[in-house]
């Protein structure tokens, strides 16, 4: 027996056809400072007004209008007490019985009923409850001393 191996000839590499050359790209294609992107034509392009100057002399600049005093405050004193009623529903909801262990959602997986009923976890979700009271107390004296923010 030859421990020759057969000579093979070496790989030969494929043959690519040529590609055709490409199309020429329309004028309104051709990025430009009007057309933001080479894939869309130009009359698709927005237009968008200038904030520097009004678009013509006799249009009037857009009119500010700020918010009246009065609809500030009231959208204040709301978000309070939005807050002191979240705020004391939470603090002291762990610790009313009918509402938290008998409560269905927690008593499904006994596990979880187990888990919510421990102390610290009551703790922990009535410190969130004093944490919301604080911050609307903080807000309501803030929005006092303040009244443009």
């Amino acid at each position: 027996m030859s421990d020759q191996l057969p000579e093979t000839a070496p790989p030969t590499p494929a043959i690519q056809p040529e590609r055709p050359a490409d199309p020429p790209v329309p004028a309104s294609l051709v990025p430009g400072p009007s057309v933001p992107s080479p894939y869309v034509p130009a009359s698709y392009a927005p237009t968008l007004p200038e904030l520097d100057s009004p678009s013509s002399p006799d249009s009037p600049a857009p009119a500010h209008h700020p918010i009246p005093n009065w609809l500030r405050q009231i959208e204040r004193v709301l978000r309070v007490l939005v807050r002191l009623y979240l705020g004391l529903l939470v603090c002291f909801a762990p610790w009313y019985p009918q509402a938290w262990d008998d409560n269905p959602l927690f008593s499904q997986p006994a596990s979880l009923h187990h888990f919510i009923t421990l102390g610290a976890v009551r703790g922990i979700v009535s410190g969130l409850g004093i944490l919301n009271l604080w911050i609307a107390l903080t807000e309501s004296l803030h929005s006092s001393q303040d009244p443009n923010t």
